[in-house]
This record gives structure tokens, C-alpha cells and sequence, in this order.
């Protein structure tokens, strides 16, 4: 029989509505039936591409006696994460409060006044691995509520009491100074992986702001160090198995510290940002293997992670039907089975290539997976790059590019043959600020990749279109400008849930990187109506900052302000990256000065805490070299072949702290000027386009050939350092 959540839109509750746990989603109507009954909610937090999320659903939630007690004795409600991070941000906290870590499954016991007292994550369902059984724990939970209610109640009153005093704002400090940076930066070092890349042991996450903040402050003090570390831990994600290098993507994490062995699952956040670590990798080596990876990446998602309409899915589940048992009744789905490889098909899908195919991945006759305890790896292969093209090539008596193009020859046959195979569950909801970071993704891939690939003016195009289909499948079915309310899901024809402070940040920072790219004035007009309508909704006037939401939801316990640059950023440290972007168009005070604010409200963490924020670390970076930072602004035709060569001239540079804005004098420059008035007089120089260099809104004289306004970049830095 089914629950409550059949007529849920998210994936993650649509695949628990046939459950025999009673479960409801999130609301009012759950929180009288446990008020009304007078029992205790059972809150299982989870998202549809969750691994032990599958897991503890499989072993306990389509178990008929667990459902019975947990029908029985508690309020069963089921929340997506993905969909509100407000709830799981709340009961997240109180599990890392009162366990020392984290993670999903989240699992916590609820007062019918939704304060929490015992929560964890994963349960297995009887005891093992030094974790209590769910059974057994749903059973003893049932019988202290019963026994000793008051105590409970209690306790929960009291930690919910010390978390909300927890989260409150430190004191303003003074925006830390210069020397603050080189500490943040001694800190990586002293995490670094020196011979694996990445920073510390297993497992290892990508954790792109941490890349970014050390590539621009190599870029902010010419020292090497820094960005060393950024472009070996790159590399060594480009070669591992955590990167897909058949179908492109990365996948969640690596469980080893080799990059070697991955969690699975793929997530549009991840993608977005790891495009952006690569391109300004890119940028600042010149060296085009990081820009194709960024490309690889980006197709990926444009094949399989974009809606017919426009806008980007959420994810990519780790766990799939092996293709062995595909169509058998009743196959059950397993991690990495969409992946993996066994040695006979490498042998018969590629004939002669497979002997040096094998080489270049590390392949092996029994399998180079580990071994697990489920036997889901036993006798496969996974695929990272065990050995370089030359080595190979010197190992197989075959010239490079001949290895080379035998690699990219067996790339594609399993990328047809992997079609065949069942695919992993598809999370197909929109979510407005990851779609954000992923315009922001492919619109910085239409500047940068102009400098790079012979066939760069289709791809910046074709990657600029993607970019704006994106916003205005965001603009026509989740903004109302009339009332400045935007919202956060879409999915199936329904938009819904009102938006987060890190969905108007995420999508204000996708609309300011498009603007950079194609030059529409609109997307601006739109960024600066998102930055009005964060600041109306979430700024913090007293202490600074941004709270994580508008505090209108009674059900959300705490009002508290993500603190954490972690797997996606903090809203507060992109919507300073925001501000900074603004000021430097506009030139209004305001934007500056809440950079001012927020960067001294962090003061203690950026200062004690430094690898916490490394994306406010990047802000900070950007505070300190804003006198060194320009305006760039190219006059000229869109599809000119003169504009394109002198945007591929700046996209040459890696300027982490410059602005760029592209105008067409007959199409956009009016419109542009009315919000930014220095640009209204700029005109090509004797009809050919031209570039304009300003620092502060002093503009030198505009030049019209790359070579010209490579000598004034460079002429521009030097002034700088």
C-alpha cells in the first residue's frame, strides 16, 4: 500500500512511497499527527543518490516488522536533503553535536515539537560493525519514550537551547590582513599529499574552493607554491579512478588515497566547480590538458545531465543493475556496476588495442577493484591511468600519438558499449543554485576556451548557449520579478519550496560569470535584483553576513548561517565573490561595504580556521589585490572574428581579479550603459573593435589587435606587483 509521499516531486521521496513505513513528508499535517497522537517523529533525512541511503532502505525500511514498530510507535517523516538543506542543516547539526560526525543516511528521533534528542546516521538492521541494530534501538527508544518522557523532553529543550546559542554570531573582528592568506596557505602545505595529491589521508573529496583559493593566490603573490599544490592534486584526479574516462564527469570521492578507487555517484555541484578549478588551471599553465578535461566534463553534463528545456539535474546514483543480470526478475542493484569491467569484455570489445588498452589502465586478468564485503568489485576492473601514453608507447614499440589514438579509439567503443548496459538512477529535479554553479561552469568554459582547441569559436558558443538556456529555464519557471521571489526545485512541470540564501548567491554568481561571457545586460539587471533580494531576505543587519534562511519557516528550528566552505560553498563566501564582482562594475559603496562586514565577521575562522572557508579564503585574496584588478571591456560585434581574437587574448591570462565585459555597440551598449555609465562612450576604434583597460574606472587608451592588448595586460600587472 502506499504512504504519504506518493505525490511528492522529489526522486528521493518518490522512491520510498511504496515503503510499508507509514512515512509523510515534511509539514504541518505530520507534526499534528504526532502532536494528536502524542508520539515521538522518526526523521529520516536522505537524497535519491545516496549508496547506504539504498542500503538501510533495503535492509530496514521494506522490512515489514521494522515498519510495524516504526508505524506503531513513532511519526515516520521523510525529507530530501537536496530539497531542503534548511531542515537537514538544523538536524545535521545536532548529530555532529552529539555523535562527532555525520553523514546520510541521517536518522533522528524527534519531540512532537520537532526538538531533537538521539540521532545518527546509518543503522544496520541488527547489530554489527560496532553499531546498535535499528530494531532493536527503534524498540528502546519506544520504551524510554514511554518511561521516562519528561527527561527526554527535557533534554531535548536543553540542547536545543545550547545550539541555538552555538550558532550564534561571533563578534565582528577587523578584516584580516595579507599575512592571514600566507598562514591559510601554510596550512594546506602542512595537509598536503605531497606524493598523491589532495590534502590528508582516505577517504579524499574534491574540494574545489580549496583549489581555486591557491591557484589565485598564486596568481595574488607570483609565489608557485600555492598553485603547486592546486595543479598536482588536479592531475592526480585527471589520472584517477574518481574521474569517469569513459562517459566524462567525476564521481562523488575517492574511499583510497590514490584517487584510485571511487564512491560512484556523480553530482551536477561537483562537476560545476571542478570545471572551474581546471579552466583557471588552464589558464594559468597554458597548458591545454586541464582545459579538456574541463571540456570532457562539461559534455558529460550537457549529454546527461541537462532537461529537454534547459537546466541541469542534480545527480547520478552510484548503484545499477549489473549488466550480467539485466532484465533478470528481481536484480538487485549494486555500486559501480555501471562502471566496472570485467577482463574478458575489455579482450572482446577491442581486439588488438586490448593488450595496450590494459597497459594505460591498469586492467588486470582478475580484476584490479578491491575486494569488498558484498563481492560487488570481485574479478572487475575500474579504470585510472596506471601508466602515461609514452611509457606505453616505449613499452609497446608503437610511436605516441599511435597509443594515443588507440586510447581514444577504446574510449569510444566502451562508451557505445556501455550504452547497452542498464544506467544508474537519474535524479531529475532542478535545483536553482546548483544549475547556478553550473551556468556559472559553462559560461566561464565560453570565455576561457577561447584560448585554447582549434575549433574554439563553435565550443565557446555552443558552451554560451548552454549557459543562457540554463538562466532563462531558471528565469520562466522559478523567478517571479514581481515580487522578487525566486524559488528553489523544479521537477515534472512543478516548481516549488521558496529558495535558500546560497540559491539567489549561486545563481546571482551564474549570472555574473554569463554576463561576463556574452554580454546580455539583462543577466546583470537580473544578478543585481538577486543580490536586493538576498540582502531583503537573509542579510544579518546586526552582525553581518547572511543567514542561510529567511527565518519565516516556524518548523526550522535555528536560524544559523553556513559557516563551512565545504562540498558546495558557503552562501556567505560566494555572495562576497558576488559583491566584489559588482562593486568592481558599479563602483556603489554599498557592495563594498558589506564585503567589509562579512570578511570581519569571519575574521575568527579565516584567521584560526582557515581551511574551513578556503572559498572566503578566495574572497579575501580578492579583497587584497583589488587594486591590482581591471575592467576589461571589448567594443565589437559578438561574432566578430576581431572581438573573438582579442577575448581570446584575455582569456590567455589567467586574471582571477579583473572583470571582462564584452559589449556589441549595436546591440547591448545602450542597454549596458544605462547600469553602468563608464561604458556608454566606449566605441571601436576607427570601426575595428577594441579593448578597453581600466583600473578603478581609469581607462588607458583602447588598443585593436591581441598583440597590442597582450603588451597592455602585461604592462597592467607589472604596474600591479
Amino acid at each position: 500500500m502506499p504512504n504519504h509521499l506518493g505525490a511528492e516531486q522529489s526522486p528521493y521521496l518518490r522512491q520510498h512511497a511504496t515503503n510499508p513505513v507509514d512515512w509523510r513528508p515534511w509539514g504541518e499535517e505530520a507534526f499534528a499527527a504526532a502532536r494528536r497522537e502524542d508520539k515521538p517523529i522518526f526523521l529520516s533525512i536522505g537524497y535519491s543518490t545516496c549508496h547506504w541511503c539504498h542500503v538501510m532502505a533495503h535492509e530496514s525500511f521494506e522490512n515489514d516488522e521494522v515498519a510495524a514498530v516504526l508505524n506503531r510507535e513513532f511519526v515516520p517523516i521523510k525529507v530530501d536533503r537536496e530539497e531542503r538543506p534548511d531542515v537537514d542543516r538544523v538536524y545535521m547539526t545536532f548529530v555532529q553535536a552529539t555523535t562527532g560526525s555525520g553523514g546520510w543516511p541521517m536518522s533522528v528521533w524527534l519531540t512532537p515539537g520537532l526538538k531533537p534528542f538521539f540521532g545518527g546516521t546509518y543503522f544496520p538492521p541488527s547489530s554489527r560493525w560496532g553499531r546498535p541494530g535499528f530494531l532493536e534501538l527503534l524498540q528502546e527508544i519506544a520504551r524510554v519514550w514511554r518511561a521516562d518522557r519528561d527527561r527526554v523532553v527535557a533534554s531535548a529543550d536543553k540542547v536545543v537551547d545550547q545550539l541555538r546559542q552555538a550558532g550564534a554570531s561571533e563578534a565582528p573582528g577587523d578584516v584580516p590582513g595579507r599575512d592571514a592568506l600566507s598562514r591559510a596557505v601554510a596550512e594546506f602545505g602542512a595537509a598536503f599529499d605531497t606524493r598523491r595529491g589532495g590534502f590528508g589521508d582516505a577517504p579524499k573529496f574534491p574540494r574545489p574552493s580549496e583549489l581555486l583559493f591557491l591557484l589565485r593566490e598564486t596568481a595574488r603573490t607570483g609565489r608557485p607554491e600555492p598553485a603547486d599544490m592546486a595543479l598536482a592534486t588536479l592531475q592526480a584526479m585527471a589520472g584517477g579512478g574518481i574521474r569517469d574516462h569513459v562517459g566524462g564527469g567525476f564521481h562523488r570521492y575517492a574511499v583510497d588515497g590514490d584517487w584510485r578507487v571511487p564512491h560512484f555517484e556523480k553530482m551536477l555541484y561537483d562537476q560545476a566547480q571542478l570545471v572551474l578549478a581546471y579552466l583557471e588551471a588552464a589558464q594559468l599553465t597554458g597548458d591545454g590538458t586541464y582545459a579538456a578535461v574541463a571540456e570532457d566534463t562539461l559534455q558529460y553534463v550537457a549529454r546527461q545531465m541537462t532537461d529537454a528545456d534547459g537546466g541541469f539535474y542534480s545527480a547520478e546514483d552510484a548503484d545499477s543493475v549489473p549488466p550480467e543480470q539485466a532484465g533478470e526478475p528481481g536484480a538487485h542493484a549494486s555500486e559501480g556496476a555501471f562502471y566496472l569491467w570485467r577482463d574478458e569484455e575489455i579482450g572482446a570489445l577491442l581486439g588488438a588495442d586490448a593488450g595496450l588498452v590494459r597497459q594505460y589502465f591498469g586492467l588486470r586478468p582478475d580484476g584490479n577493484a578491491p575486494a569488498d564485503p558484498q563481492q560487488e568489485f570481485t574479478g572487475k576492473n575500474l579504470l585510472y591511468v596506471a601508466r602515461s601514453i609514452e611509457d606505453v608507447a616505449a613499452d609497446t614499440g608503437r610511436d605516441p600519438a599511435a597509443v594515443d589514438e588507440a586510447v581514444r579509439r577504446a574510449r569510444l567503443l566502451m562508451f557505445e558499449a556501455r550504452l547497452k548496459r542498464p544506467r544508474p538512477h537519474l535524479d531529475d529535479k532542478v535545483l536553482t543554485g546548483w544549475n547556478g554553479l553550473m551556468i556559472a561552469a559553462f559560461a566561464r568554459a565560453a570565455r576561457v576556451l577561447r584560448a585554447f582547441g582549434a575549433d574554439v569559436g563553435q565550443t565557446a558558443a555552443r558552451h554560451l548557449e548552454r549557459a543562457e538556456r540554463a538562466a532563462r529555464f531558471i528565469h520562466d519557471r522559478l523567478w517571479h520579478p514581481s515580487t522578487g521571489q525566486l524559488l528553489r526545485r523544479y521537477r515534472a512541470g512543478q516548481a516549488g519550496i521558496p529558495a535558500y540564501a546560497e540559491d539567489y548567491a549561486f545563481l546571482a554568481f551564474g549570472l555574473l560569470e554569463l554576463v561576463q561571457a556574452g554580454g546580455d545586460p539583462d543577466w546583470l539587471a537580473w544578478a543585481i535584483a538577486l543580490q536586493e533580494g538576498l540582502d531583503a531576505r537573509f542579510w544579518d543587519e546586526a552582525a553581518g553576513g547572511w543567514f542561510a534562511t529567511s527565518g519565516t519557516d516556524e518548523s526550522v528550528l535555528l536560524r544559523l548561517k553556513e559557516e563551512y566552505d565545504g562540498a558546495e560553498p558557503a552562501a556567505s563566501s560566494v555572495a562576497v565573490v558576488n559583491l566584489l564582482t559588482l562593486w568592481r562594475l558599479t563602483g556603489e559603496a554599498r557592495y563594498a561595504e558589506r564585503v567589509e562586514r562579512t570578511l570581519a565577521l569571519f575574521a575568527h575562522r579565516l584567521t584560526r580556521q582557515a581551511r574551513a572557508v578556503p572559498m572566503m579564503l578566495s574572497a579575501l585574496s580578492a579583497w587584497h589585490a583589488r587594486e591590482a584588478g581591471e575592467e576589461i571591456v571589448i567594443v565589437g560585434a559578438r561574432t566578430s572574428p576581431a572581438t573573438l581574437a582579442l577575448q581570446a587574448e584575455v582569456a590567455a591570462s589567467y586574471r582571477p581579479f579583473s572583470v571582462e565585459l564584452p559589449v556589441d555597440p549595436a546591440a547591448t551598449q545602450a542597454r549596458i550603459g544605462r547600469l553602468l555609465p563608464f561604458v556608454a562612450a566606449m566605441q571601436p576604434v576607427d570601426g575595428r573593435p577594441a579593448a578597453y583597460v581600466c583600473r578603478q574606472f581609469a581607462c588607458r587608451q583602447p588598443v585593436d589587435t591581441p598583440e597590442a592588448l597582450g603588451d597592455l595586460l602585461a604592462g597592467a600587472s607589472e604596474e600591479a606587483d
